[in-house]
């Protein structure tokens, strides 16, 4: 879906800055605490990784902003526990609120309402029988679509022509995977794009290389 999670290739973010050498992985203690949180609540959910991915695309601009990173991983998890009756709606709200001091009753434990979910496998790659649909070499065009639900196809690639660089080996897709409607393995393209073909002629020319299941290609006229 066309979230606000899908920011690349627009302007107005200010520069980009290396990392520092001697960065941590926590600046600060309770990044860690909402990483480790984050990858507990998709177990206690019953979700799967492109299921968080369509959560934290669904956040709002001000809860996929402002909070920093980590903060945006927090907001996931509410929403991943409250969408699967884990928790209720308000109880986190309530619990703050207690911590502060107040004196909030908290509403009562929903049903949980997990998806039922089961990988075939460990991991996301996976076999198909069906050879590649697309060689080395090739020029491809990725899609123009705009689908309404996930998807891992960059809206500033859609409707541009790239070359296969490299064929990767089949991987679980993620847009039928996160809603739960299957695998549905495909194989993986490493697809190299000119920069001038994405963003104009004015732009500094290098390639740009970006890895794009095969339901997202279609051959050039």
């Amino acid at each position: 879906m066309d979230g606000i999670a899908d920011m690349g290739g627009t302007e107005g973010w200010g520069p980009t800055h290396p990392p520092r050498a001697d960065e941590p992985v926590f600046p600060e203690p309770w990044q860690g605490r909402a990483l480790a949180l984050t990858v507990l609540s998709i177990r206690l959910a019953g979700l799967n990784v492109d299921a968080f991915r369509h959560a934290m695309e669904r956040l709002d601009r001000t809860a996929y902003l402002a909070d920093g990173y980590f903060g945006r991983w927090l907001n996931t998890a509410e929403l991943m526990l409250t969408e699967s009756a884990v928790l209720a709606p308000s109880a986190i709200h309530a619990r703050a609120r207690n911590l502060r001091g107040e004196q909030v009753e908290e509403p009562p434990i929903p049903e949980p309402a997990e998806p039922g979910y089961a990988p075939t496998a460990e991991g996301s790659l996976r076999t198909v029988d069906a050879a590649p649909a697309f060689a080395v070499g090739e020029r491809v065009r990725a899609k123009n679509m705009s689908p309404t639900r996930h998807t891992r196809l960059p809206r500033y690639v859609r409707g541009h022509t790239g070359v296969v660089a490299l064929i990767q080996p089949a991987s679980v897709l993620p847009d039928t995977n996160a809603h739960f409607q299957g695998e549905n393995p495909q194989y993986v393209y490493s697809v190299r794009f000119d920069s001038r073909e994405l963003w104009g002629t004015d732009v500094e020319p290098f390639a740009l290389t970006i890895e794009m299941f095969e339901s997202y290609l279609e051959r050039t006229a």
